[in-house]
């Protein structure tokens, strides 16, 4: 009887310990594909940054807000990008259960999922300033330079963030044989174990 209960304990923990394993795997994945998207997006800040420093002291008027815009905007997209990036260097999912893995994979997603509502109202912000530019004759250069600017800058966004959502969201299916793995629930008077053994 004690060597049944000795191989039930070895079967149970051998198979959590797997379940936990390919946690890790997928966590590690997750991380890496974040890790290369902030990449994609300090990139992309730092060569809007150095373009707009180039042609800042050559243009005037509508164009120079335009600069302006794109260079004050980048700085804030390299910020959230460093931020972003080293932030994944920091964390060590090995040590994540079942339920912080399943939940920082989609906490991710639903920023994602926020920030493109985020994106589509700067888009429709730049097109505001760029229409008001057109009536008012006061900043008229400077409302339609940073409309411009921001209508731009949302709709990389925009792009960007539903891109990196795709990418991550297509791991979603690799989680539920993960999930229907062998588990063990505790109740009032019993123990529920579920071992998975054609893995």
């Amino acid at each position: 009887m004690k060597k049944i209960q000795l191989t039930f304990v070895f079967i149970l923990f051998a198979s959590l310990g797997f379940s936990q394993s390919d946690f890790t795997d997928l966590n590690n994945a997750r991380l890496n594909k974040q890790r290369q998207g902030m990449l994609v997006l300090g990139t992309w800040a730092l060569g809007n940054m150095a373009v707009g420093a180039i042609r800042l002291g050559h243009t005037s008027g509508e164009n120079k807000a335009f600069q302006q815009m794109q260079i004050g905007w980048s700085a804030v997209n390299l910020g959230i990008a460093t931020l972003g990036y080293f932030s994944t260097l920091k964390v060590d999912p090995s040590g994540w259960d079942t339920f912080q893995s399943v939940q920082e994979h989609y906490k991710i997603q639903k920023i994602l999922l926020f920030n493109a509502g985020l994106d589509v109202g700067y888009m429709l912000g730049g097109a505001y300033l760029m229409e008001r530019g057109k009536r008012e004759v006061k900043n008229a250069e400077r409302l339609r330079g940073f409309g411009r600017s921001i209508l731009i800058q949302g709709a990389f966004l925009f792009v960007f963030d539903l891109s990196l959502h795709s990418i991550l969201s297509s791991d979603n299916q690799k989680l539920k044989p993960l999930l229907t793995q062998s588990s063990i629930g505790f109740a009032p008077n019993e123990v529920h174990l579920r071992l998975n053994l054609s893995k």
